[in-house]
C-alpha cells in the first residue's frame, strides 16, 4: 500500500459510506465521503484525491455521467466503479470513460483494498510506459498503433486500461486488415505478462480433429505416433497471452473445450488424466458478427459472453481517413529503410489524393500499396506515377463501370474484388488471398471460376 493515499467514496447510502470509510482508515488511508455528486466535486476541487470509489446509481446524475464530467479535469484519478446490478454494459462504458476497476455489490471489504492495490500497480505501469514514450500519440515501432483520429486515441486509451487488468479476456473486432493482432500485441506488451510469450493462433487453420493435440498437447503413447510427451499451445502460453484470431471460425466442439479452459484455468494432455493449472490471458479477434452467429446457433452464447467481457472495436480506415496521411508517412519511412532506397523526397500530392480512396483492405491494403511503390522507385523522389498503374487516385475502372450501370450482381462484384486484390498485391496470390480474407486454395478456385489469369 502507498502511504498517505487519499480516497473519496461517493455513494448515497450513508451506512455503506461509514462502513467502507472505517475499514479504509484502519488500513491507513485518508478518507473523504460524499452522498451526492455536488459534494464530491467540491471535495475534488479543494482536496488532493488519489482514488475515487463511485457508485453507478446516484442522485443528481448517474455515476457514468459523473465520471465523464470529471475524467478530463482529473486524468490521474484512479476510479473504481461500484454497482449492485451486475450490468456489464455499465462496467464497459465506465472503463471507456476512465474507470480503472470495478466492484460488484455486495463485496467484501478486503476487495476494496485489493482494488486500490491493482490501481496502484496500473498507475506504476502507466508512469513507466510514459517515461519510455510508449503512450504518446503514436506508439513506437514495437506497438505500431499509428494514427491521430479520435477512434485511434480511444483505442489506445482502452489498450492502456485493459493492459492493467492482465487476467481479463478481450474481444477485438474489425474488418480484415484493420490491425487486430497489433492491438492484441500492444495489450500484451503493456501488461505484467510482457516478459512471457505472446502466441498468435489462427483458428481457421486448425482442423477439428487436431484441436486437442495442438492446444493441450499429448502424453507419450497416447496414440500411435506419440513417441514422446509434448506440450500444447496452452502450456506454452502459460504466464503469457494467447491470441486466437478468427475465433468465429472455431468449430462448436472446440468452443466447448476452450470455454472449459477459460472457466477452470486447467488443462490435461491427451492420454493424461492429471490436470495442470495454466495462467494465460486469452485475447480473441474476429471480422464476423458473433452476436448474429449466436442467434443462428453457430457460436456458443456462453463462450461469447466470456470472450466479450472487454471489447475493442476497430473502425475501418474509410471511417477514419485523417489517419491515412500519418500511416502513409510511417510506411514510407519504414520501407525506404527496409529496402535501402535513395528516396529523399515524396510528392505532397500523393498523400492527399489517397484520401479519396476507400481502402476495402484497410491498413494492410495501404501498406501493401506503399511497399510496392517503394520497391518500384529507384529515384530520389517518390512520384505519383509509381501509384497510377494501380488506379488508386481514381478508383478502378471496373468499379466505376459497375457504379454507372448500377450493377448489383454479386458474382460481378466478387470478380472485381478479386481483380482489385490481385492488383494491390502485385499479382501475388498469397497476399491477394490475405486481402480477401480467404485461403489460397479458395482463391485458386475463384480464379478458375471467373477465368481470371495471373500476370507474370
Amino acid at each position: 500500500m502507498k502511504k498517505n493515499q487519499y480516497v473519496l467514496i461517493l455513494d448515497d447510502e450513508e451506512g455503506f459510506r461509514i462502513e467502507v470509510s472505517e475499514y479504509l482508515k484502519n488500513e491507513g488511508y485518508h478518507v473523504y465521503s460524499a452522498g451526492n455528486p455536488s459534494t464530491a466535486i467540491d471535495l475534488l476541487e479543494s482536496k488532493i484525491i488519489d482514488i475515487a470509489l463511485l457508485d453507478i446509481r446516484l442522485p443528481e446524475m448517474d455515476g457514468i455521467t459523473f465520471l465523464k464530467k470529471i475524467n478530463q479535469q482529473y486524468p490521474y484519478l484512479g476510479v473504481i466503479m461500484m454497482t449492485g446490478y451486475g450490468e456489464m454494459s455499465n462496467v464497459i462504458q465506465a472503463m471507456r470513460y476512465g474507470a480503472v476497476d470495478f466492484l460488484n455489490k455486495p463485496f467484501k471489504l478486503n476487495e476494496v483494498k485489493e482494488s486500490i492495490e491493482r490501481i496502484n500497480k496500473y498507475q506504476t505501469i502507466r508512469k513507466e510506459s510514459e517515461s519510455k514514450g510508449v503512450l504518446n500519440d503514436t506508439f513506437d515501432e514495437n506497438y505500431n498503433i499509428i494514427g491521430k483520429s479520435k477512434a485511434i486515441s480511444e483505442i489506445r486509451n482502452l489498450i492502456q486500461k485493459i493492459a492493467g487488468v492482465p487476467d481479463t479476456t478481450v474481444l477485438i473486432t474489425g474488418e480484415s486488415g484493420t490491425g487486430k493482432e497489433l492491438v492484441a500485441k500492444a495489450i500484451h506488451l503493456l501488461s505484467k505478462r510482457k516478459d512471457n510469450r505472446f502466441i498468435p493462433v489462427n483458428c481457421s487453420t486448425i482442423p477439428e480433429e487436431l484441436f486437442e493435440n495442438e492446444f493441450f498437447g499429448h502424453k507419450k503413447g497416447s496414440y500411435t505416433d506419440a513417441r514422446q510427451d509434448q506440450k500444447g499451445i496452452m502450456e506454452i502460453a502459460d504466464k503469457g497471452t494467447l491470441f486466437l484470431d478468427e475465433i468465429g471460425d472455431m468449430k462448436q466442439s472446440m468452443q466447448s473445450k476452450l470455454l472449459r479452459v477459460i472457466e477452470d484455468k486447467k488443462i490435461s494432455r491427451l492420454g493424461d488424466y492429471n490436470e495442470k493449472k495454466v495462467d494465460i490471458r486469452i485475447v480473441t479477434a474476429t471480422n464476423q458478427n458473433l452476436e448474429g452467429m449466436v442467434k443462428q446457433k453457430l457460436f456458443r452464447a456462453d463462450l461469447f459472453h466470456r470472450l466479450n467481457l472487454f471489447r475493442i472495436d476497430i473502425p475501418p480506415l474509410r471511417e477514419r481517413k485523417e489517419d491515412i496521411p500519418v500511416l502513409f508517412d510511417h510506411f514510407v519511412k519504414t520501407f525506404i529503410k527496409k529496402y535501402g532506397k535513395p528516396i529523399l523526397k515524396v510528392e505532397k500530392s500523393i498523400s492527399s489524393k489517397l484520401l479519396n480512396y476507400d481502402f476495402e483492405g484497410n491498413v494492410r491494403e495501404l501498406m501493401n500499396l506503399i511497399e510496392r511503390a517503394i520497391i518500384l522507385c529507384d529515384e530520389k523522389i517518390l512520384t505519383e506515377n509509381r501509384f497510377h498503374g494501380l488506379k488508386y487516385f481514381s478508383q478502378s475502372a471496373e468499379k466505376t463501370e459497375n457504379e454507372k450501370s448500377g450493377s448489383f450482381n454479386l458474382g460481378d462484384q466478387e470478380k472485381q474484388s478479386i481483380k482489385r486484390a490481385l492488383n494491390i498485391a502485385g499479382h501475388n496470390k498469397s497476399k491477394a488471398a490475405d486481402l480477401l480474407n480467404i485461403s489460397r486454395q479458395a482463391l485458386d478456385r475463384k480464379l478458375k471460376k471467373y477465368n481470371i489469369s495471373i500476370k507474370k
